[in-house]
């Protein structure tokens, strides 16, 4: 069986990779950074959020992911009425064996879509936090582990807030990634215009990648190397982020963990077993920016996360 030079994943497994990435960038057209970096949060084992202008294609980006990794998807539509049963399932009082039976919720799959996930009250949103930390739900003292993988694609618009819920900072912090999709470029806006309807591409996808090499590459992730150098570079941002002007929160040490985490998934993506400082780049937006509070509300924190990044120099 033919190996990578680092003899850790069959060559096999990093081609149908890389095929199911080409078949998402086919669905979701000119959005090849933002595939990878979903790629990235599942990969590493992280959740995404996604706040953008509806129609732009967050949920063909899930869709999308699902069929392409042959992943058991739901969807739940966030609104204000809804109670955590409704995502985590319940348990029914069965009168012919007299016990309690407990009915999953829509929360137990591979890829859950949380749409419009601050449209939901505090309490709602909570129920989502033991499972994306500890990939388990607890229901009347009883825990129940959720399917492997499992990853959360959350999304949120970002100009329509009226009857919304804020996302704490505890929640916010269990998202990996935050991207925006944007509007798409006008040859990639005219393919889409002029061609078949995504839904009708998606139910012809075929799955690229079998559960068990899925699992060969969240592990091969974890064997990435990354030197110390590259360390000292990650904590030189962390130290910055929490002395740069404007910025009330700096990025704590988790935050350099999951940064460090969705490096080495990028550099897999990218054909190499080791992490380079470009990589530490091309994320520390998507990571930092959801997680930096700023002073004024002018400051946003994908700016300050950009200002930090200009500011610290790589050894």
């Amino acid at each position: 069986m033919t190996v990578t030079p680092a003899g850790m994943l069959p060559e096999v497994t990093l081609q149908s990779l890389s095929r199911a990435q080409t078949q998402v960038n086919t669905l979701v057209l000119g959005k090849a950074h933002e595939v990878r970096l979903a790629f990235v949060a599942l990969l590493s084992g992280g959740h995404l959020l996604i706040e953008d202008l509806p129609g732009l294609g967050k949920t063909t980006l899930a869709h999308a992911m699902a069929s392409s990794l042959g992943l058991q998807f739901q969807r739940i539509q966030f609104t204000s009425d809804l109670l955590p049963a409704d995502v985590l399932g319940v348990s029914v009082y069965e009168a012919a064996g007299r016990s309690f039976q407990f009915h999953p919720g829509p929360v137990f799959c591979n890829l859950l879509l949380a749409d419009e996930i601050n449209r939901a009250p505090p309490r709602t949103q909570s129920a989502l936090l033991e499972a994306m930390a500890e990939q388990q739900v607890t229901l009347d003292g009883v825990t129940h582990a959720l399917p492997d993988p499992f990853f959360v694609i959350a999304t949120q618009n970002p100009v329509d807030l009226s009857g919304t819920f804020p996302l704490p900072d505890s929640q916010l912090d269990r998202f990996l990634l935050r991207l925006t999709l944007g509007y798409p470029n006008a040859e990639a806006e005219r393919a889409l215009l002029s061609g078949s309807d995504r839904r009708s591409l998606i139910a012809q996808t075929t799955a690229c990648l079998s559960d068990s090499e899925l699992v060969a590459l969240r592990e091969a992730v974890t064997r990435v190397h990354t030197s110390d150098a590259l360390i000292d570079y990650v904590q030189a941002l962390l130290t910055r982020s929490r002395q740069h002007p404007g910025v009330r929160v700096g990025l704590s040490p988790r935050a350099g963990i999951a940064l460090l985490r969705a490096a080495k998934a990028h550099a897999l993506l990218l054909g190499r077993q080791h992490v380079v400082p470009e990589d530490i780049q091309a994320l520390f937006v998507a990571v930092a920016g959801h997680r930096l509070v700023a002073e004024a509300e002018s400051s946003s924190g994908p700016e300050l996360a950009r200002a930090i990044l200009h500011t610290v120099q790589v050894d």
